[in-house]
């Protein structure tokens, strides 16, 4: 078997990043992204990137790296508002965007990674979302059809991870992530804490190893996307 393990991003992301591609970016928010793949990709000088993630980063971090290099052409996201940046280039039409529900968009991309090509839902009927998409009556309701996500690579980040690429998340890093990493054709991995076969619980694996194929250990600065305190007492 293929060792998993690669010492850094850039060696991890050698070979799978090529121009026009499209990228998974797992994470909410600034929360469980892949902030060392960020870079690495930023790095590699790919252009023309379809960008699918929650998020667009903020600027100057996160996806946002990309979006300064003007290495993004397109974003497929459900939420954007903390990237002026984003919001500069969206308005002077060089950016496309495609908005999606959040809901739908994590449906998307389970979808795409368990194989299923399209499914129906109520969710944006009657609005501008329904707008070109097949509808059909389900019980006298009405449901648009979405199809489902795949991409030439994901990038994840997991709390924990062994070699052989099973990944355990946590908490609010859990949304995205594991979908994305089955709906990558490549899947490249980062973890804070890297171990050995048999030391993660198999029952609490959320991603199994066979949808990883690289994986780096690093540290990240888990920056906090708006920080609100109150003074104490």
């Amino acid at each position: 078997m293929a060792n998993k393990v690669f010492k850094t991003a850039e060696e991890a992301l050698s070979g799978l990043t090529f121009d026009g591609m499209t990228v998974m970016s797992g994470g909410f928010g600034l929360c469980g992204i892949a902030e060392n793949l960020i870079v690495a990709l930023r790095d590699s000088g790919a252009k023309g990137i379809t960008a699918i993630s929650n998020n667009a980063g903020v600027d100057g971090f996160g996806l946002g790296l990309l979006l300064e290099t003007r290495q993004i052409k397109k974003m497929m996201s459900s939420y954007v508002g903390e990237n002026k940046e984003f919001e500069r280039q969206y308005l002077a039409g060089e950016l496309e965007l495609e908005f999606n529900p959040q809901g739908t968009l994590a449906e998307r991309i389970r979808a795409g990674g368990a194989g299923i090509p399209g499914f129906y839902t109520k969710t944006g009927v009657g609005t501008v979302i329904a707008e070109g998409k097949p509808t059909r009556e389900f019980d006298g309701e009405s449901y648009i059809m979405e199809t489902g996500l795949t991409a030439d690579l994901a990038i994840v980040k997991a709390w924990k991870g062994d070699t052989e690429g099973n990944l355990i998340y946590k908490a609010t890093a859990r949304n995205f992530n594991p979908m994305m990493a089955m709906a990558g054709k490549a899947t490249v991995a980062e973890v804070d804490e890297l171990v050995e076969p048999g030391e993660l619980d198999p029952n609490f694996i959320h991603t199994p190893g066979i949808f990883v194929q690289r994986i780096i250990q690093a540290k990240c600065e888990k920056r906090i996307e708006q920080l609100t305190t109150r003074e104490r007492s």
